[in-house]
C-alpha cells in the first residue's frame, strides 16, 4: 500500500474496526496527549496498577509472612515472573529471571561469560550501541586489567544509521572471547538476523548474548532454539511494567551450573539459602543470576502487564506493530514528500523492530512542536525523531492523526519558534 487513496482516516477507522486486540486498549490508561513513546516508557495498565495494589496489601496484611504466605509468595516472586515472561523470548522457565536492571543483568553476565584467555581477550559490539552496555563492557575489561581502546571492538556502520550482519561477522575473529549487540538498534529500530549472528559466533567458538531492550515485547524471538547464550532487557518500554522497573535476563540451559560471576545469596538454591552457610549451592537456572533480594514493589506492576502477553501472542502483537508502523511510513512517504525528512528504519518487515525512525535535521524543535500540538514523541541525538505505536493500545487512526498534524507544523513551520536545544531528558 503506497497510493494516497488508500490512507484516509476511514480506512484508518476500518483497520481499527478489524483489529482484534483493540479492546485492550481499554485496560490502559490513556493520556490526554496522543502517545507515542512507548519504545521509551510503556503506558500504566490497569492490571500494573492492580498487582502493585495488591502488592501492598499483601505487605499491611502478612507483614514478614507475606515471604512464604499469600496468593504471591514473595520469596518465588521473581521465579513466578520469569514463567511468565519465558513465551516472550522463546526459553524455558528456568532459562529466564526478572531480577537486577539492564546494566547490572549486563555486568553480572559479562562477568560471568567474559573470560578473557591468551590471544582470546576481546569483545565485539557496535558502534551504535546504547552507551550503556559499553561502559559496562569497558569497565569489565578494565576490571581484568585490559585496556577498552585495545580489546573492545566497536563494529563501524556503513552509513550511520545499520549495522550490516556480515560486518559483525567479519569481527569475529580468533582474538573475540564474546560478542554483546543489541537485537534492536535503539536509534533506527534495525532488527538484527539473531539466528545468524548466533550461529556463526558458535561455528567460530564464540560466545554471545543480547541486549533485548529494544524488542522484547515487541517482537517474537527464540532464544532456546536459536542457542543463544545470554541476554537481558527492561521491562519498562513494551512490556509496560513502570518507570525503572525490574528487569530481566535469560541464560541458556547448557551453561546452568556456572558460578555466577556476581553471587548474592539469592543467587542460592531456594532450600538451601536460609542454611546461611558461607559455601554459595548455586540455583542450577538463570536464577543463580539473581544476587540480591528482590525489589517487591518494583516488580509488582509487572505481575499485571504479563496477564496481558498471556492471553495474547507474540506472534499476533508483532503483525499488529508491523500493520501499524507500515501505514505509518507510507502516510510519511504520501504526507511529508520533500519536507527534508528520511525514514532511516529499514523498511522490511523482517528488519525493523517496533518503531518508526525519522531523520530531519530540525528533529529537536520538532519535537517540541509536536509535544505542543499533543503529540508525545521521543527524540534521539543527533536528528532522530522516533515515533512508536504500541499494538496493545495505539490505534491506526491515532497514526493517521498523527502524521497530519506533523504535517501542519512542517507547513506552518510552528518548530521554528522552539529552540534548537534539546531537554535535560530526551
Amino acid at each position: 500500500m503506497s497510493q494516497s487513496s488508500g490512507l484516509t482516516k476511514a480506512y484508518a477507522q476500518q483497520l481499527d474496526a478489524q483489529d482484534e486486540l483493540a479492546s485492550y486498549r481499554e485496560e490502559f490508561y490513556l493520556l490526554p496527549s496522543l502517545y507515542l513513546d512507548g519504545n521509551s516508557l510503556g503506558l500504566m495498565s490497569k492490571r500494573a496498577e492492580k498487582s502493585v495494589m495488591d502488592m501492598m496489601q499483601s505487605w499491611k496484611e502478612l507483614g514478614v509472612e507475606g515471604w512464604t504466605t499469600g496468593r504471591h509468595p514473595w520469596f518465588f516472586f521473581s521465579e513466578k515472573l520469569a514463567e511468565m515472561s519465558a513465551a516472550l523470548v522463546g526459553a524455558g522457565p528456568e532459562e529466564v529471571i526478572v531480577t537486577g536492571s539492564t546494566t547490572i543483568n549486563l555486568h553480572q553476565l559479562a562477568a560471568t561469560f567474559y573470560r578473557p584467555v591468551g590471544k582470546r581477550s576481546k569483545v565485539v559490539a557496535t558502534e551504535l550501541d546504547f552507551p550503556t552496555d559499553i561502559y559496562a563492557l569497558q569497565s569489565q575489561m578494565k576490571l581484568h586489567g585490559l585496556d577498552p581502546e585495545e580489546h573492545l571492538v566497536r563494529v563501524a556502520s556503513r552509513d550511520g544509521r545499520l549495522i550490516e550482519e556480515e560486518d559483525i561477522i567479519d569481527a569475529m575473529t580468533d582474538e573475540v572471547a564474546l560478542v554483546v549487540l543489541p537485537t534492536v538498534l535503539y536509534r533506527s529500530g534495525q532488527l538484527l538476523d539473531i539466528e545468524r549472528l548466533t550461529a556463526a559466533a558458535h561455528e567460530r567458538g564464540i560466545l554471545i548474548g543480547f541486549d533485548g531492550c529494544h524488542s522484547v515485547g515487541a517482537i517474537p524471538h527464540s532464544f532456546s532454539k536459536w542457542g543463544v547464550d545470554f541476554a537481558y532487557w527492561c521491562n519498562y518500554k513494551y512490556v509496560n511494567a513502570g518507570p525503572g522497573s525490574v528487569g530481566s535476563l535469560y541464560v541458556n540451559r547448557k551453561h546452568f551450573g556456572r558460578t555466577p560471576g556476581l553471587a548474592g545469596w539469592f543467587s542460592s538454591k531456594k532450600d538451601k539459602q536460609f542454611d546461611m552457610d558461607h559455601t554459595l549451592e548455586a540455583c542450577e537456572s538463570a536464577g543463580a543470576y539473581q544476587i540480591g533480594t528482590p525489589h517487591m514493589l518494583s516488580l509488582a506492576p509487572l505481575l499485571g502487564s504479563l496477564e496481558m502477553f498471556q492471553e495474547v501472542s507474540m506472534e499476533k502483537l508483532r503483525t499488529k506493530s508491523l500493520g501499524l508502523t507500515r501505514f505509518m511510513m507510507d502516510l510519511i512517504e504520501v504526507e511529508l514528500t520533500d519536507m527534508g525528512f528520511t525514514i532511516a528504519n529499514p523498511q522490511q518487515d523482517d528488519r525493523r523492530g517496533g518503531h518508526v525512525s525519522l531523520e530531519h535535521e530540525e528533529a529537536i524543535r520538532i519535537c517540541k512542536a509536536l509535544k505542543e500540538a499533543g503529540i508525545i514523541p521521543d527524540f534521539r541525538a543527533p536528528n532522530i525523531i522516533r515515533l512508536a505505536p504500541v499494538a496493545f493500545y495505539t490505534t491506526y487512526t491515532e497514526v493517521w492523526e498523527s502524521v497530519q498534524i506533523l504535517k501542519a507544523i512542517m507547513l506552518e513551520k510552528s518548530y521554528e519558534k522552539f529552540e534548537n536545544k534539546r531537554e535535560v531528558v530526551a
